[in-house]
């Protein structure tokens, strides 16, 4: 699996691009910096096809729409957060953010365990709620999309309206549980794997 990553958007989120075949592409979470996405996929000869929103959050969408218009992506949320996609307020933009909301109005809603199949690869949602209601991981082969679920010794902060600490313990014994190891990609930050946060990540660790 070929995976690029660009940091877009204000809080310089984790974009990641992964070629599902040879020229085409899916993204997961574009923050921002949509020409310099757009670019990027020029440069890189690439065709976007689907983009995989982790959750609902400004700092995560706010480069979707003029991406999706551009390429056509197809747009998927979980549907607990597809409501964020249409408000600066729910998405946090209004608050955090000085630059313009771009609203969302095109989407296809999805929930957990739904399986998304482009070119040669599948990705598997897994609903973690916690840090947005309709937080999400993908997994694809043996690598997890976190998003602000997980992230390198830390998880996604749980004191926004509509998070849930509660929610949160129980998606990160999901995560923990689940066979083997992983790469893990995070929606901020650094890489990691699964093994590595199963010892040294706090929040894990005493779960």
């Amino acid at each position: 699996m070929k995976i690029h990553h660009l940091n877009l958007g204000e809080l310089k989120s984790n974009c990641y691009i992964i070629e599902t075949e040879p020229g085409r592409c899916v993204a997961v979470d574009i923050g921002g910096d949509s020409k310099m996405l757009i670019n990027y996929l020029i440069m890189k000869k690439l065709r976007l096809s689907k983009i995989l929103l982790t959750h609902g959050h400004y700092d995560h969408m706010n480069g979707v729409a003029e991406v999706a218009e551009a390429t056509g992506a197809e747009v998927y949320i979980h549907e607990d957060d597809a409501h964020m996609l249409e408000s600066a307020s729910a998405s946090l933009a209004s608050f955090m953010s000085v630059i313009t909301f771009r609203p969302v109005h095109r989407f296809i809603s999805i929930d957990d365990d739904c399986i998304i199949a482009d070119g040669n690869l599948s990705f598997r949602v897994l609903h973690t709620p916690g840090h947005t209601p309709g937080s999400v991981c993908y997994i694809c082969d043996d690598t997890i999309f976190s998003g602000d679920t997980l992230f390198c010794c830390s998880i996604g902060r749980t004191d926004f309206p509509g998070s849930d600490i509660h929610a949160m313990r129980s998606s990160l014994k999901r995560i923990v549980a689940l066979d083997g190891d992983y790469k893990v990609y995070p929606g901020h930050n650094e890489s990691t794997t699964l093994a590595y946060e199963r010892i040294n990540n706090p929040y894990l660790s005493r779960l």
